[in-house]
């Protein structure tokens, strides 16, 4: 367990202080601007970037902490596979802040912490509600990911298909867990979730 810890202390660090790489070609390789972005535009945009970049960094803790107390290999597996595709929604996510001249946020080492515990305690409750938090965590990135494609500059091509990729791995990373036995979280863990994201979108937006 002190070894695996360790290995997950370094994957927190790395996620937090290492620049990200995507396997996969950036989503908006290919997309250019119909009119380019005023400084508003640009401004609004790099922040809610900024909170979907942060998201990805709380996905990783989550996937971290999950993987560190689990016993079921399959579920490791699983939370791996995931893990790889939420750097990589951290590299596009970067890459766009830079573009439109953001920065990520300063709040992101609170959010790991604060993440990767939550991510250890679903995955000491066992499989079934280990997968179910991983489930329902994904819906709600994918509830607040179609906000923010509506709360984008109706010309940022380029954010809009970075978020809609984001949305179709996220609905897939939800389904692999229903599919491997997660169970439906009572209302309330749901509610306390929702209200945590609010928390972090409000001040990420500023952070």
């Amino acid at each position: 367990m002190l070894d695996r810890f360790i290995i997950e202390f370094d994957k927190g660090l790395k996620t937090l202080a290492a620049t990200a790489h995507s396997v996969r070609p950036y989503p908006d390789q290919n997309v250019s601007l119909s009119t380019e972005l005023n400084s508003t535009e640009k401004r609004h945009a790099a922040a809610l970037m900024r909170i979907n970049h942060c998201g990805e960094i709380c996905a990783q803790a989550l996937y971290n902490g999950q993987a560190l107390t689990t016993k079921n290999p399959q579920t490791v597996r699983a939370l791996e596979q995931a893990s790889k595709e939420e750097t990589e929604h951290l590299a596009w996510c970067e890459k766009r802040i830079q573009e439109l001249g953001g920065r990520t946020s300063l709040l992101n080492p609170i959010w790991y912490v604060s993440s990767f515990t939550l991510g250890a305690i679903a995955g000491a409750l066992g499989d079934k509600w280990n997968l179910g938090f991983l489930a329902e965590t994904e819906r709600q990135v994918g509830a607040h990911l179609n906000e923010h494609l509506d709360a984008l500059p109706a010309n940022d091509d380029k954010s809009r298909a970075i978020l809609e990729q984001m949305k179709i791995d996220e609905a897939e990373h939800a389904a692999t867990a229903i599919h491997l036995g997660g169970a439906e979280l009572p209302s309330p863990i749901k509610a306390a979730m929702q209200g945590m994201s609010k928390v972090m979108t409000s001040t990420t937006y500023h952070l």
